[in-house]
């Protein structure tokens, strides 16, 4: 079989040699841990890609995350600059492409610590929402800095409500200009990255008013700050917002625009266009607009999201096999903490939902490729399931991700309090994602909205003639239900036909009933408003529920493709039935609800995952070594690969810059305090 390649740390002395418990991890291995990494990769040729631009990075000492846990706010920010400056010089030395892979795993490599990100998704959305005459003209500024851009869409007092943003953008017919206004404080465009210090364009989302009226959100191109000396523009108050939970790297900022002027071919007119009269024409729907976001989310699943938990797994299993505590028989030596069922229930189901969340993130990736080009082209069909399934997995990988890292930074105990653990990080990192680029509960009632639609389509289309077929992420509500569960035993539970018709089961009949409680308040005399917003708890289960069942058959899906690699497919498919089984044990109430288990079944449910995290357990190292994170790019005291923790610990913790510097207290309150009593004598 197979290993993984094995990069350290060289300049650690603590690398030297495998630590024996780890060590031991890995004799027997029962799967090609290379072809895994290979798959995941989409390809040994990616995998060769990845490791050649990794070695570039990590040998370069310009790229060092050494001091990264010990640095201020500033620090951070300029040090994140002077990465992103090298990696462009470098990418123009060997020719990297702007939206090729190599840049991508860069980033990878130096764990998003980089700055001037937002660069890519103004990109995103000038070549979703853009003319190809605008793409011409901007790309080419964005993509070789000679324009550093952001992307303006969250204000102070306004975030996913696109519809509530207060910036206008008023059409001036006799100049054909834009008036670009923020007409209160709240108004101002706040969180932008890179705005507080770095950006000298935004595209600013604002509400469009021509010829009198209102027409909506708007994509606009407005210069912020000089190109020759950086000072903000006439009009602009821009800047910092101040320090974050994390993400120290990113200059989040604010921005105010005083009655400032653009061009008329400065708002994206791919779907919309304003004539030099004012006259407005709009070419697409009014979802349309909201493209560049999608592009966003789907590439952030992959990219900003669930590397955090994969890393977070990494380094919470591979400590958990090298940290000892109690015994599990007095005759017995101290025991691997992975070894008691207690820690596998905290850990297992988060490694088991990383592989699940990247065979559905895959999947949703294929499914945009195949849509994107349609939609350039004003074919909106395939735009509604497009939105849900981005805004549904954007919402359930950030908020269980976040979950998941934290629960692995609590299964490290004392020391994955530690910074230098590099869980508290991760932690901090994953959580922003739950609000940026929409706030997960106003993204679930978006997929909830859609599922409602397709319900009643669905319903229509049993009751009379067939209309169009639905979406194929929703075709199970057009399929007959199985009411009853049919397992017998235990082992049942291991059959991926009988848990996928579970979920599709529980989530019809939340759908269901969410539908029916719209409808008798409605009945009762509410308008649709008020009895959405007293079904939204109920949606929101609903939405849920249809994520999680797209993430188990997005999973069942991506293993039947792998009949040809039989070791492969068995661990993986132990995962996928963790996964799946670890969702209906948690929300075993929306099962038990109409009768479709039994509590005996959900016994034997509970039985088939227990005995599964014994069988994941033996392999939990090397699904875990197939994420191939490299030491440097882990940066944990606790994750690297020899599993020498204490004395790299105890390293790095020497190493920290307070123990090198006087105690600039001692002479102003230790000394003085001690010395106190001598006053009273």
């Amino acid at each position: 079989m197979g290993s993984p390649v094995h990069r350290v740390s060289l300049g650690d002395k603590w690398s030297r040699q495998e630590h024996p418990d780890i060590k031991s991890e890995r004799r027997v291995p029962s799967f090609n841990v290379e072809r895994l990494t290979n798959i995941l990769d989409r390809g040994a040729q990616n995998t060769s890609i990845r490791r050649k631009v990794e070695s570039i990075i990590h040998n370069d000492p310009v790229f060092s995350l050494k001091n990264n846990h010990f640095m201020t706010q500033n620090e951070h920010y300029e040090t994140a600059l002077r990465k992103r400056y090298h990696i462009q010089m470098i990418a123009q030395r060997l020719g990297w492409l702007a939206d090729g892979c190599e840049l991508a795993y860069a980033f990878r490599a130096l764990s998003g610590d980089v700055a001037l990100t937002l660069n890519g998704v103004f990109m995103n959305a000038l070549r979703s929402l853009g003319s190809e005459e605008q793409i011409a003209k901007w790309i080419p500024l964005c993509e070789n800095f000679q324009i550093i851009t952001t992307y303006a869409q969250t204000e102070l007092g306004h975030g996913s409500y696109l519809q509530g943003l207060e910036t206008e953008a008023i059409y001036d017919a006799a100049t054909q200009e834009f008036v670009i206004h923020s007409p209160t404080m709240t108004a101002a465009k706040w969180w932008p990255g890179d705005m507080g210090r770095s950006a000298t364009h935004a595209l600013v989302l604002a509400q469009l008013i021509c010829s009198g009226a209102r027409q909506g959100m708007h994509a606009f191109i407005v210069p912020i700050r000089s190109l020759q000396d950086h000072t903000p523009l006439p009009g602009i108050t821009v800047g910092d917002i101040g320090p974050k939970m994390d993400l120290e790297n990113v200059d989040n900022g604010f921005l105010l625009l005083d009655h400032v002027r653009v061009p008329r071919e400065n708002m994206l007119s791919r779907f919309a266009q304003v004539l030099p009269d004012g006259t407005y024409i709009k070419f697409g729907t009014a979802q349309s607009n909201y493209l560049g976001m999608v592009v966003t989310r789907v590439r952030l699943l992959l990219t900003s999201i669930l590397p955090l938990l994969q890393k977070a797994c990494v380094i919470a299993v591979r400590y958990s096999v090298v940290r000892r505590q109690s015994r599990l028989r007095p005759s017995d030596p101290e025991t691997k903490i992975l070894d008691y069922q207690t820690q596998q229930q905290k850990l297992l189901p988060q490694l088991a939902m990383s592989y699940a969340f990247h065979f559905t993130a895959v999947s949703l990736l294929e499914f945009f490729h195949r849509s994107y080009d349609e939609i350039l082209r004003k074919d909106f069909s395939l735009l509604p399931e497009l939105h849900a399934l981005s805004t549904g997995m954007k919402a359930m990988m950030s908020e269980l991700c976040t979950q998941g890292a934290e629960l692995c930074r609590r299964a490290c105990g004392g020391h994955g309090y530690s910074k230098l653990s590099g869980l508290p990080s991760l932690v901090t990192q994953v959580t922003a994602s739950c609000t940026y680029e929409g706030e997960n509960t106003v993204l679930y009632l978006q997929v909830a909205r859609f599922l409602v639609k397709s319900y009643l389509q669905a319903k229509v289309s049993s009751d009379s003639a067939p209309q169009k077929p639905l979406p194929q992420s929703v075709e199970y509500l057009a399929r007959p239900v199985l009411a009853r569960c049919p397992a017998q035993k235990a082992a049942d539970f291991l059959c991926p036909e009988l848990y996928t018709a579970a979920w599709a089961h529980a989530t019809t009949r939340l759908i269901e009933d969410s539908v029916h409680h719209l409808q008798t308040l409605t009945q009762s005399g509410a308008d649709q408003q008020e009895a959405w917003n007293q079904t939204s708890v109920m949606l929101l289960q609903a939405a849920k529920a249809h994520c999680y069942y797209i993430t188990v058959k997005s999973f069942t899906d991506a293993l039947e493709k792998l009949d040809k690699e039989p070791a492969i497919q068995q661990v993986l498919q132990r995962l996928c039935d963790l996964f799946a089984l670890h969702g209906i044990l948690t929300n075993s109430g929306d099962f038990l609800h109409d009768g479709f288990l039994s509590g005996a079944q959900v016994d034997m449910a509970r039985k088939a995952y227990l005995d599964l995290l014994l069988l994941i357990r033996k392999d939990a190292i090397l699904l875990t070594d197939a994420f191939d994170f490299s030491d440097q790019c882990l940066n944990s005291a606790l994750g690297c690969y020899d599993g020498n923790v204490y004395g790299r610990l105890f390293q790095w913790a020497r190493e920290s810059p307070s123990n090198a510097q006087e105690n600039p207290a001692y002479e102003k309150y230790i000394r003085p305090l001690l010395q106190s009593w001598r006053s009273k004598l």
